[in-house]
């Protein structure tokens, strides 16, 4: 069993998409500037008890992609074959990771790497098993638990993705979460067709998921935005308010980690 939050205090967890860390049309390539600049704004939050996970990015949804790991195998698809799918997928997501951690080293917070691959397991590429005590136990340390999208064994499939959204929900209900911030290159859900100027939509509601599509040219094995708002609609049910805000603006990620109504597409604790 999972200890409590150190003091009690509701935590907040916040997700870098790898939309916002990474060029997703440009394999393994990091947006080193916008990085460094979301680590210092969540090092100078030391005072909020945070988790913080990330998306993969160019690092890891091509990889998945061609190796099948979001789906089930193919007929001619081995295990072996299957296994090594996910050990080369698993490589190249930690790459990004390391990045990660590195940015938030230098920003000067103390980074805790928190690999779900040790720690959950999926069956049938859905989580069945996530385990929160590594995260509870860093806190207690004082230390900042980091943790990733990642390749993890998977009961039915031999291995398949296991997404930091995903992981963001098991929390919410795990542990006591009072906000979880998704961090994007967008500053919320748009409303509207694309194209000209559209507004944000304020509340995700059932109708704003039902009519969300993927975004085409971009691969994304982990759902798209269509999986996020699912995600932050269960975060919400869970008891914590969710929110996808824009990374590229300086200063937004601060004020959503201390508690600030920032602007942005919102599923709100309770909220049906």
């Amino acid at each position: 069993m999972a200890s409590a939050a150190p003091a009690d205090r509701p935590l907040t967890v916040v997700k870098l998409g790898g939309s916002v860390i990474t060029r997703k049309r440009e394999v393994e390539r990091v947006r080193p500037k916008v990085l460094a600049r979301l680590a210092e704004e969540i090092a100078a939050a030391g005072s909020v008890t945070t988790i913080v996970l990330h998306g993969a990015g160019s690092f890891g949804h091509p990889g998945a992609a061609r190796f099948g790991l979001a789906r089930a195998p193919e007929p001619s698809q081995s295990a072996a074959e299957r296994a090594r799918g996910g050990a080369i997928v698993a490589a190249e997501v930690r790459r990004l990771h390391l990045a990660v951690l590195r940015e938030l080293v230098h920003a000067g917070a103390a980074p805790a790497s928190v690999p779900m691959a040790t720690h959950a397991r999926n069956r049938a590429g859905t989580l069945s098993v996530l385990d929160p005590a590594p995260f509870t136990a860093a806190l207690d340390r004082g230390l900042l638990p980091v943790s990733f999208g990642d390749v993890v064994p998977d009961e039915a499939w031999v291995a398949s993705i296991l997404s930091a959204d995903t992981i963001a929900l098991a929390l919410a209900r795990e542990l006591p979460v009072g906000r979880v911030v998704f961090v994007s290159d967008v500053p919320g859900i748009w409303e509207g067709p694309p194209g000209g100027r559209r507004p944000v939509a304020p509340e995700v509601t059932a109708s704003v998921v039902e009519r969300l599509a993927a975004t085409p040219g971009v691969p994304d094995v982990t759902g798209g935005i269509r999986g996020k708002a699912t995600a932050m609609r269960a975060i919400a049910a869970a008891g914590a308010d969710a929110v996808i805000i824009s990374g590229l603006k300086d200063g937004e990620l601060s004020r959503a980690i201390r508690g600030e109504n920032v602007y942005g597409s919102w599923a709100h604790a309770g909220a049906r």
